[in-house]
């Protein structure tokens, strides 16, 4: 961990709790079935392998934009906090990405041995690619942020550590912004996971 990373977490508590207050989170409409089955999406993990998302059907999902070099980066402890709490009712899907000024510069290896080494992750990380709205954005975040595809939600991330929840159904439920913490109860009351 660098010098610059080691003082971004040790200020993540403030950063959280002012985000917190500032953040914007957005649930689904009651009754939205998504269009396009997300079950029938492409990604690949980053070690090169295609991620099979037919096989998390009947759990929970939580995607999540991480990147190595930000604030918000002491959520992955939090994510793989949650992921080994559930993990017959919930998959942690992390999608690394360099779209908010240059916070993920590493290779898909250096950014898998970085979560291991640092927060000690078993939690898939996918291949770093695009989330924003332009050209190459990730298949998994086209569907994310188009109504068209999911059947509500059009708001891409606003910056790092944006999270999407769906459900055992393969619907898009939830946006959460990036001052929303993995174990706070915003999320755990979304999840709705039940022991």
């Amino acid at each position: 961990m660098t010098t610059r990373q080691k003082i971004l977490k040790a200020f993540y508590p403030v950063l959280t709790w002012v985000s917190s207050l500032t953040g914007k989170n957005i649930a689904a409409p009651a009754t939205v079935k998504a269009p396009v089955s997300f079950y029938n999406l492409k990604a690949y993990k980053t070690d090169g392998t295609a991620a099979d998302f037919s096989l998390l059907k009947g759990k929970k999902i939580l995607i999540v934009n991480t990147a190595s070099d930000c604030g918000y980066t002491a959520q992955l402890a939090e994510l793989e906090e949650l992921q080994q709490k559930y993990p017959q009712q919930l998959t942690v899907l992390a999608f690394p990405s360099n779209d908010f000024k240059e916070q993920e510069k590493g290779t898909d290896a250096e950014i898998a041995a970085f979560c291991q080494k640092n927060y000690n992750t078993s939690f898939q990380i996918m291949k770093k690619g695009v989330v924003l709205k332009i050209s190459n954005q990730q298949e998994v975040y086209q569907w994310l942020t188009d109504s068209t595809n999911n059947g509500w939600n059009n708001k891409p991330p606003a910056w790092n550590f944006c999270k999407y929840i769906i459900d055992e159904n393969g619907n898009l439920t939830h946006y959460f912004g990036s001052g929303e913490k993995p174990t706070g109860n915003n999320i755990i009351s979304a999840l709705n996971i039940k022991d």
